[in-house]
């Protein structure tokens, strides 16, 4: 192999960031490393607690010390390191409604302080998605809510936090998720919107990225049609509106290239077409990293675009220019003197668990009289999860019971009202739900129980949906299992206690 053809492959493999199994290196990785892996991606699969996530990493960096390593810990419904509990901080809707910017800013800078201690560099958050229709299936409460300038307060703050610490953050999903009813993980998303709508709502949290400074932008697998027909992944238009109007000189990342809206069915040679036109659309890092790949399909994919250099279909000095702001996410400063370590997000010796706790707390909403005869059935009424957020615990059933002496919980994947009733044989009735108006069988239930006369709460986790004729109720703005317990403190208080 030539010294030119050395240096292409190089290149080539500088901009992957590929995932893996398991919560020790697998043997593939140390080569693909020592041959200039551009990073890592880890998910809950590799975590099994903070010490253990610090020493992965550690041994990673062992085999070369630049290495990119990134996470998607966005709090609230979507984590990694509380993956097997639930996260210790509220998600990105919550802290909108609590509408502290001060307080977001300090719950990004103890996730970000956590994630330097576990020796991670780039958090793959703030989204800067908004809540645009109900129908939403990919974001929700993942989202800094509907208002693009509350939003846009909420994301610079949660990028100073982060980046304060130490760690890059990232502003995803450009151009915005928010107006799609489409997961991009299954089908190509088409956004309802105009190149003007964009312009006075959508961009505008990403706006307020760029001006704090965020390091990365990542890409969403979207389709703007005054853009053309390709997803702003793989569309050049997409990348001019980010770096020519919005003025991000940063690292531009791919969303999931294995997401169906992209790759389609192809398997490797799907993604190595994606990683491709990714590429020559003007991304830099191509996260590879929710799809299990071998070492023989990372040099796959780094074969593919080194054949697309040679065949002229992607600019060498394009890969170049890629390559080096991958690099440079390696030079990011220390934390600042102003983050407090000790203010973390809970789950890592000497960092403060109310954090997270209060911001919960703050965030709980309550509509009608919430007042409860005795100990109730709790109803977890359970619906399957994003894919971005995973097989997360949810649940407020345990910690009611924890609080509430008596209380009796029944998580169901699909019950009527007539069952509940008789269930609940008389007691009150505390119904639990996730985007309740997303789900036919959920609503049916909660509608159907409000006109049969209960001692009845709804609690609603999710987006707050439309009124469901229930008297009372609590949204909690998120699924985290802080959410959860701030919601379950609240009809504590209000339950009568048993003589």
């Amino acid at each position: 192999m030539s010294t030119v053809d050395k240096s292409l492959r190089g290149l080539a493999t500088a901009v992957l960031l590929p995932g893996f199994a398991g919560h020790t290196v697998p043997d593939w990785l140390p080569r693909a490393i020592e041959a200039g892996l551009g990073g890592v991606v880890l998910f809950g699969r590799n975590v099994a607690d903070d010490g253990q996530v610090a020493e992965l990493t550690s041994g990673l960096r062992a085999v070369r010390g630049e290495l990119v390593v990134a996470i998607d810990e966005e709090g609230g419904d979507v984590t990694r390191l509380d993956a097997g509990r639930g996260s210790a901080v509220p998600g990105n809707y919550a802290l909108s409604v609590a509408d502290d910017v001060a307080l977001t800013e300090r719950v990004a800078g103890a996730v970000g302080a956590r994630l330097a201690d576990c020796g991670v560099t780039v958090n793959l958050a703030p989204p800067a998605d908004l809540v645009l229709t109900l129908d939403d299936p990919a974001n929700g409460v993942r989202s800094f809510g509907s208002d693009p300038h509350r939003a846009a307060a909420h994301v610079a703050a949660f990028v100073r936090g982060t980046q304060a610490a130490g760690v890059s953050a990232c502003a995803k999903h450009f151009p915005g998720h928010g107006a799609s009813t489409t997961d991009s993980h299954h089908n190509l998303a088409v956004l309802p919107r105009t190149d003007a709508e964009l312009r006075a709502v959508e961009l505008v949290p990403f706006a307020s990225a760029v001006r704090a400074g965020v390091d990365l932008v990542m890409t969403g697998h979207l389709v703007v049609p005054e853009w053309g027909p390709l997803p702003a992944t793989l569309n050049p238009v997409a990348l001019r509106v980010l770096r020519d109007e919005l003025g991000f000189t940063g690292t531009v990342i791919s969303d999931a290239l294995d997401m169906k809206a992209v790759c389609g069915p192809g398997g490797v040679a799907g993604l190595a077409r994606a990683a491709v036109g990714a590429l020559a659309a003007g991304v830099d890092a191509l996260c590879v990293g929710s799809v299990l790949l071998t070492g023989a399909e990372v040099d796959q994919l780094a074969d593919a675009v080194v054949a697309a250099v040679r065949s002229g279909r992607l600019p060498e000095s394009r890969l170049a220019e890629a390559a080096t702001r991958v690099a440079a996410l390696h030079r990011r400063p220390a934390a600042s003197a102003g983050v407090d370590a000790a203010a973390g997000a809970g789950g890592a010796a000497g960092v403060d668990p109310e954090l997270g706790l209060r911001a919960a707390r703050a965030a709980v909403r309550v509509r009608g009289e919430l007042a409860l005869a005795g100990p109730p059935l709790v109803v977890d009424m359970a619906v399957p999860p994003s894919m971005a957020a995973g097989d997360v615990p949810w649940g407020l059933g345990p910690h009611l019971a924890e609080l509430v002496p008596g209380t009796q919980v029944l998580t169901t994947t699909g019950i009527t009202a007539e069952q509940i009733a008789a269930r609940a044989a008389g007691r009150p009735v505390v119904l639990v739900t996730r985007d309740a108006h997303r789900h036919d069988w959920v609503r049916g239930a909660v509608t159907a129980l409000a006109t049969i006369g209960l001692d009845l709460v709804h609690v609603e986790t999710g987006v707050p949906g439309p009124d469901l004729g229930v008297a009372a109720r609590v949204d909690t703005h998120g699924g985290a299992r802080v959410c959860l317990r701030a919601a379950a403190e609240r009809i504590a208080e209000a339950t009568a206690p048993t003589v």
